[in-house]
């Protein structure tokens, strides 16, 4: 998995009815665009995470088509 600043982290929720969450990518502290990543939520706040494989990462440039 790869992911650049601003990219979308979306994290699928594990249960029925649980919504995914999505975050923004504020910071790529891995290499060459490896995890870990510094995320920003909706409500603000920040977090590091190591995506596991409920994850996708969205790219900016996929979200402008």
């Amino acid at each position: 998995m790869r992911a650049s600043k601003g990219d979308k982290l979306v994290q699928h929720g594990r249960v029925v009815g649980q919504h995914d969450q999505v975050s923004e990518v504020v910071e790529v502290m891995g290499e060459n665009g490896n995890p870990p990543y510094r995320v920003r939520f909706d409500d603000g706040h920040e977090a590091i995470m190591s995506p596991g494989p409920d994850c996708q990462v969205r790219h900016e440039d996929q979200r402008r088509r």
